[in-house]
């Protein structure tokens, strides 16, 4: 007798609503799984703290329950110049800082020439690490037609070569500078290689701009500065914190000097024409920098928690 065949064993159908949510369900999981991989962005405050979302109200610099004062800046320069010897190259984009501050215990003042002080703050840099954002600048170079950007010319890059120092915000309109900060320019060119600077961490440029009158070293005469408009607003939420801005400023500095360049070509090659070409090193009287349409705020605050409350309460 020959036994039946055998027959593979098939699991009932599934309902097509049932395939469906399923589908609908896992998709959902795959949805929450995917915003929980991607953190939510923070929110940018507004109104009087534009700007300021990189304030770094988390460091550990700021957090000292000592200070008499913290505060967040936001500085943009919209125009200017810099002269390097014969050479000036305009700024023709924006160049931003933002960064945190604190008025130390000991409160550091300085002596303004018109006998007032003004408070010595210290500089946290952004919880970023973007301090100074600035597109290069395109430099055509003496004597050469610029038929080929980047070759027939140099693209320089603003970098910072060190900290910023000495930040006296309220020197406005006095002979003192605002700040003093240590930058190098990072010179592109297709020939130049990728380690060619004017200006290091151990021998940077120095600007110490103002928004008063210079005094620099021959053959410069003095050139004066603008404070621009200046307003003080209270937070509008009822913090104790105060936003002072200055708007349409010009800073300037002719007393700096720039030092020969560095790092250009194979094993530092081409660092004699480039010196040669821009006249480095170039001693003090002999450059300049002009920042122009620059527009700061500043927040202050005694409370660390007070200022990032109302921080918050601006970017909702």
């Amino acid at each position: 007798m020959t036994p039946p065949p055998i027959r593979p064993h098939r699991a009932p159908p599934r309902p097509v609503g049932a395939l469906r949510r399923a589908g609908v369900l896992l998709a959902a999981a795959v949805t929450v799984v995917a915003a929980a991989a991607v953190p939510a962005r923070a929110a940018e405050p507004g109104g009087i703290y534009r700007g300021m979302g990189a304030c770094p109200l988390r460091s550990a610099a700021m957090k000292d329950p000592s200070h008499l004062q913290v505060g967040c800046v936001i500085s943009v320069t919209n125009g200017g110049s810099m002269t390097i010897g014969a050479t000036t190259v305009p700024l023709t984009s924006p160049i931003t800082l933002t960064f945190g501050v604190y008025w130390p215990s000991d409160a550091p003042v300085v002596n303004l020439p018109d006998g007032s002080t003004a408070n010595v703050y210290t500089v946290v840099p952004p919880a970023n690490g973007r301090l100074l954002t600035a597109a290069p600048l395109q430099v055509t170079l003496p004597g050469l037609p610029n038929l080929i950007p980047g070759v027939t010319s140099v693209f320089a890059q603003v970098e910072l070569a060190g900290p910023i120092t000495d930040f006296v915000p309220l020197a406005t309109g006095a002979s003192y500078p605002a700040f003093a900060m240590p930058i190098r320019l990072h010179l592109r060119n297709a020939l130049f290689g990728p380690s060619c600077y004017i200006g290091s961490s151990r021998n940077p440029i120095v600007l110490r701009p103002t928004t008063g009158t210079t005094s620099p070293p021959p053959p410069a005469d003095p050139v004066t500065g603008d404070p621009g408009t200046i307003a003080v607003e209270p937070d509008p939420n009822g913090f104790q914190a105060i936003v002072a801005s200055f708007t349409g400023a010009t800073l300037v500095d002719n007393a700096l000097g720039v030092p020969a360049a560095n790092g250009c070509g194979l094993l530092g090659a081409l660092d004699p024409v480039i010196n040669r070409v821009f006249g480095l090193p170039s001693g003090p009287g002999h450059n300049a920098v002009v920042f122009r349409d620059t527009d700061t705020s500043l927040a202050i605050d005694p409370s660390l928690a007070d200022l990032a409350a109302a921080i918050a309460a601006a970017s909702r």
